[in-house]
């Protein structure tokens, strides 16, 4: 197990990131960096990556970077868990640009779902923060939730009917 992660370290696997790769992409931050960056947590357990497009020499690079950086990488995004939700990446929004890789936070509305969907006590903290922050906002929130909300089925794990009740208590309170 490697230690937690702090902005500092957060911002050095960036940097070095985005040097080491050998061809253009876009990596979407997700979760607990989302959450370190934008201050509402300090340390983070790990760092969970989307790229799209995957940049030449990624996962090399992040093999190197774990290790030397201790930090633990997921290759995990809200569409993982939940249905993709239209105009996601409109909605993500740009950090920096390090060498050839721009990195944004996925979606703050597709990362609200899906923790409100895993609804673990942390994940609803953050929830709460990015609504306190004007990541989210709770109306929209309810709008993009009832846009993927037929797609539910294809995710058989999902309780619908759980997860319908918890955005709308969200929404609601």
């Amino acid at each position: 197990m490697r230690d937690e992660t702090n902005r500092e370290k957060l911002e050095a696997f960036l940097r070095e990131l985005g040097q080491a790769v050998t061809s253009p992409g876009r990596i979407y931050l997700t979760g607990g960096g989302t959450a370190v960056l934008h201050g509402w947590r300090t340390m983070t357990i790990d760092v969970d990556l989307k790229a799209l497009p995957e940049p030449a020499g990624l996962f090399e690079a992040i093999a190197r970077l774990k290790d030397r950086l201790s930090i633990n990488i997921e290759m995990a995004s809200p569409d993982d868990f939940i249905p993709v939700l239209p105009g996601w990446e409109d909605r993500s929004l740009f950090i920096v640009r390090h060498g050839k890789i721009d990195f944004y936070h996925y979606d703050p509305y597709s990362q609200a779902l899906s923790k409100l969907e895993r609804s673990h006590a942390r994940d609803e903290t953050d929830v709460q923060a990015m609504a306190e922050r004007g990541l989210i906002d709770k109306s929209r929130l309810w709008e993009v939730f009832q846009e993927i909300e037929p797609a539910l089925l294809r995710y058989p794990a999902l309780d619908p009917a759980g997860f319908r009740r918890r955005v709308a208590t969200f929404c609601e309170s």
